[in-house]
């Protein structure tokens, strides 16, 4: 007999599936794209996940199936050339969301090791070396995958909460506020744009639908771990976004643009006078 999912768990899915790297490599370009209006850019990708997410409810519903959005291209279009098209460009686009993730990896990483004064290593180096060693452990043990997922989501929420919370206290008196006044905000089709890059941020609620026939009472629970999840996810990033713009000048976040978080903790927790 399968385990049975609670609601707890399946939101915990949604939220681990969007809490990923995507906030991190996509904060700096949204920024210097919206400027001030980035808060109200975040805002306009978590409606269309959670318009998106309202597809997935419907579909999770009738077609509960492991193999999630697979599945409901199969069940729309048929098996056919079509479908597995879409299917392969489902593929493509997985490739690159965790080119995307390594990417902002690579540029974080220098940035934590500048602590020891170790800045001898390049960039692509923590790029390739993370692609590979994510290959390893895959490979190894799918299990081992597992529980690394659910510590790192869980380090990654703490770390962006214990941001935001410090962010808060200190936004009142920073010099920066001003920024996220509407003269600072960029033409409606910016923060469109601005809106379409940090979808992928959200990206990952859809795991939900490949857990849909393990989720116990799913008419009561499915519909409630998408919302949540999303919900929870749009309200953490926007305000992640009025902290980061309301503490950085616009031009030390477009400087700092591939890892705009790291520099705007600095202010907030203080740094060591070597680090740039």
């Amino acid at each position: 007999m399968s385990h049975k999912i609670g609601l707890k768990e399946a939101i915990s899915i949604g939220i681990g599936g969007m809490v990923g790297g995507g906030i991190f490599a996509v904060l700096g370009l949204s920024v210097s794209l919206a400027k001030g209006g980035t808060p109200l850019a975040f805002i306009f990708a978590g409606l269309l996940a959670l318009l998106t997410s309202y597809s997935y409810v419907k579909l999770s519903l009738a077609y509960p199936d492991r193999g999630g959005t697979v599945k409901f291209i199969n069940q729309g279009f048929g098996q056919s050339v079509f479908s597995g098209g879409i299917n392969n460009l489902l593929w493509v686009s997985y490739v690159i969301m965790l080119s995307l993730y390594a990417s902002a990896f690579g540029s974080y990483a220098p940035n934590l090791l500048a602590l020891t004064d170790n800045r001898s290593v390049d960039n692509h180096i923590y790029l390739s070396g993370i692609i590979v060693l994510a290959t390893a452990i895959n490979y190894y043990s799918i299990e081992v995958v597992g529980k690394i997922e659910s510590f790192a989501v869980v380090v990654k929420l703490i770390i962006l909460l214990i941001f935001v919370g410090i962010g808060l206290y200190g936004l009142p008196g920073n010099d920066n506020l001003h920024q996220l006044a509407p003269q600072n905000w960029e033409g409606t089709l910016q923060l469109i744009t601005a809106g379409m890059v940090i979808f992928v941020a959200y990206e990952g609620f859809e795991l939900i639908a490949n857990a849909a026939p393990d989720i116990e009472n799913p008419i009561r629970n499915i519909p409630r771990a998408y919302y949540c999840s999303v919900g929870f996810v749009l309200v953490l990033y926007v305000i992640i976004a009025a902290v980061t713009v309301g503490s950085l000048p616009f031009s030390e976040i477009a400087k700092a643009q591939d890892y705009v978080l790291a520099e705007a903790a600095k202010p907030m927790v203080g740094h060591s006078p070597s680090l740039p």
